[in-house]
């Protein structure tokens, strides 16, 4: 399995009124992650041949990230059959290795010449596997 991970600085604009990182700040986070681990591992002729689109989306919300906090995101794909692949996002806070957030999103592959689900080829399973 390969694993993406990045650390962010958390910002004023991603708190909401109780001073913590916003809900949907995590969901923008978690999106962003799965977007830049896909590019990052496919193949250009693997990116034009197929995309993601998202099914289910569960999170768990166990700690706040407050302004100025060191925050990790960590993602990998735990899962993959038929045509749904089940993503992992970790987001910790970097100074106290305490996880914040646990998600598991299932996405569906889509065939970008069909505009249909397909099958997911070895060469993609093998991507996120090497």
């Amino acid at each position: 399995m390969k694993v993406l991970e990045k650390e962010i600085l958390v910002s004023k604009n991603d708190l909401d009124d109780l001073n913590h990182v916003n809900n949907v700040v995590y969901i923008q986070w978690i999106q962003k992650i799965a977007k830049e681990h896909w590019k990052k591992l496919a193949s250009n002729e693997i990116l034009d041949n197929y995309y993601w689109v998202l099914l289910e989306h569960q999170i768990k919300y166990l700690y706040p990230a407050l302004l100025n906090d060191k925050i990790r995101i960590k993602t990998y794909i735990d899962k993959t059959e038929e045509i749904k692949s089940s993503r992992i996002v970790e987001i910790y806070n970097n100074d106290t290795n305490r996880l914040l957030v646990n998600s598991r999103t299932i996405w569906c592959l889509i065939n970008s010449k069909t505009n249909k689900p397909t099958r997911i080829p070895d060469e993609i399973t093998q991507v996120f596997n090497k």
